[in-house]
């Protein structure tokens, strides 16, 4: 009996080991997140943007998830974008975006709409406040 409790035990560690390594956010968590639509006129322009830019925030340590889909229309663009803190979105935003990707970004892309979740500090809410963005609290809830 004991050897099939192990052999269970070993085999569901196997089938499950994303859910049990990924960290997700969840109510009284630190992080930080926002999903944003984007109209696009010209996708051929942008997927070249979206992948240096993906690239370049693939090497920032706090950003834990950065994910663009695309509607049926091939015109609107969703990015959800996960982060450590708030410190680590404003290094995003300040150190990465802004300087280096957001002129040619906007200039293909048209912002409809910006979402953020989580623990939004005041200093990030300063750096977001010309995007108007819609702010939202957990307030119940669990995150597996």
């Amino acid at each position: 009996m004991k050897t099939l409790a192990l052999v269970v035990a070993v085999l569901v560690s196997f089938a499950f080991p994303a859910m049990a390594q990924t960290t997700k956010p969840a109510v009284g968590s630190e992080q930080v997140y926002w999903v944003v639509t984007f109209d696009v006129e010209d996708m051929a322009k942008f997927k070249p943007i979206v992948q240096k830019l993906v690239a370049a925030t693939q090497k920032e340590p706090g950003a834990l998830a950065y994910e663009y889909s695309v509607g049926t229309d091939g015109k609107t663009v969703d990015i959800y974008e996960r982060y450590a803190d708030s410190k680590a979105a404003v290094s995003h935003l300040v150190d990465n975006f802004v300087p280096n990707f957001s002129k040619e970004f906007l200039s293909v892309a048209k912002g409809q709409r910006f979402v953020v979740y989580g623990a939004a500090s005041d200093e990030l809410k300063k750096v977001l406040a010309d995007l108007q963005p819609t702010y939202m609290t957990a307030f119940d809830g669990f995150t597996r």
